[in-house]
This record gives structure tokens, C-alpha cells and sequence, in this order.
């Protein structure tokens, strides 16, 4: 049984910085290709930024040089560094761990940026 709990969401001024982090359990983490996910209402959830088991990694156009997604495998750990927030990276953010063809999910974090 795979668990992910993310944390280090809330309310930031533009400009501002979060930094987001996905605990898992169990001992597949460093196996497996991790990513995050924003969620609006009304929209579907799409990728923001994701990590190989490698450690390569992929960002969505919108926070390319802005976010940084890092991982630490010895603590299990999965992170979002996001800087110079906007408005519009308000959302849920999940945490989202890939393996073997399964996907497993996270409970979110809400990030909410004011203008």
C-alpha cells in the first residue's frame, strides 16, 4: 500500500515563494517516477513538473524557471520549490507516484496566491 501525504501549501502574496513536500511510504519511492499536479475548479488536473527515477525532470511551460522539482530518495521525499508565484498557480497541488504502470495519488495541498 502505497501513501502520499503533501505538505507546505497556503496563502502567499505574488512574488512570494512555497515550498511543497510529498512524503511516501513504503519502499518503492526511488523506484518510481514522481510528478506534481495543480487542480482548478472547473479544469482537470494537469502536470506542473516531473521527476524521473533518474532524476530527470520535466516542467510545464507556464513555471519553467520559476519551480524546481527535486527528490530525496534516502528521506522518501518529493519536492515543489516554487518562486515568483502568480495569481494563476493558485490550486490544488497533488502529489502523483508512478510505477509499473499504477498511478497513486496524494490527498492536495492548497496553494492560493493573492495579487
Amino acid at each position: 500500500q502505497v501513501q502520499l501525504v503533501e505538505s507546505g501549501g497556503g496563502l502567499v502574496q505574488a512574488g512570494g515563494s512555497l515550498r511543497l513536500s510529498c512524503a511516501a511510504s513504503g519502499s518503492i519511492f526511488r523506484s518510481s517516477a514522481m510528478g506534481w499536479y495543480r487542480q482548478v475548479p472547473g479544469k482537470q488536473r494537469e502536470p506542473v513538473a516531473l521527476i524521473t527515477s533518474g532524476g530527470s525532470t520535466n516542467y510545464a511551460e507556464s513555471v519553467k524557471g520559476r519551480f524546481t522539482i527535486s527528490r530525496d530518495n534516502a528521506k522518501n521525499t518529493m519536492y515543489l520549490q516554487m518562486n515568483s508565484l502568480k495569481a494563476e498557480d493558485t490550486g490544488i497541488y497533488y502529489c502523483r507516484l508512478n510505477l509499473h504502470g499504477a498511478g497513486y495519488w496524494g490527498q492536495g495541498t492548497q496553494v492560493t496566491v493573492s495579487s
